[in-house]
């Protein structure tokens, strides 16, 4: 006969493993301020930038301009039907970041297809976008609508005031 003991793991059944996972949750909502913190969220406060003016643009030829800094490129452009976030008395003035969200082929303003109201196709792998309906995916590898850029209207000027999405290659839009 052998002496040894027989060494044994300790294993959790499923009864035990439920009744410990409630406890300890409980246990972290009665420590209250006292215990883990909750994530608070981040507003980063866009600047507003006069981009054009609403009487200068010409439906279906885009504008090529900065937001929000320096190095990033955009496009605006008067649609000519209503658009998703659009501004003016049609609300078909709209503007997008001009870098594929895929793998940030740059797109042109001369990409533009005013009769299907696409961006694109992507330099890259041939991707296009729908800018009618807030820049969606029509066809190619993009999986992320472009960044929209918002805009808003201060009697014929036009002004943008934030980004919808993340801009190709950035971990924040704003340094």
């Amino acid at each position: 006969m052998n002496n040894e003991k027989k060494k044994t793991r300790l294993c959790a059944n499923r009864r035990q493993f439920l009744l410990t996972g409630s406890t300890t949750a409980a246990m972290m909502m009665l420590m209250g301020p006292a215990g883990p913190k909750m994530a608070e969220a981040q507003i980063k406060e866009y600047p507003r930038k006069k981009i054009g003016k609403i009487s200068k643009l010409k439906t279906g030829k885009p504008v090529s301009f900065t937001y929000p800094d320096d190095d990033s490129e955009n496009f605006l452009i008067k649609v000519g039907e209503p658009a998703g976030m659009g501004i003016g008395k049609e609300v078909d003035i709209v503007a997008f970041n001009s870098l594929c969200t895929h793998m940030g082929g740059p797109m042109d303003t001369t990409d533009y297809k005013p009769a299907d109201k696409v961006m694109g196709p992507c330099p890259f792998h041939l991707t296009t976008f729908d800018i009618s309906r807030y820049g969606m995916v029509v066809s190619g590898h993009a999986t992320q609508s472009l960044p929209q850029i918002q805009l808003q209207a201060d009697g014929d000027d036009i002004y943008a005031i934030g980004v919808v999405g993340l801009i190709y290659g950035r971990n924040s839009n704003l340094a």
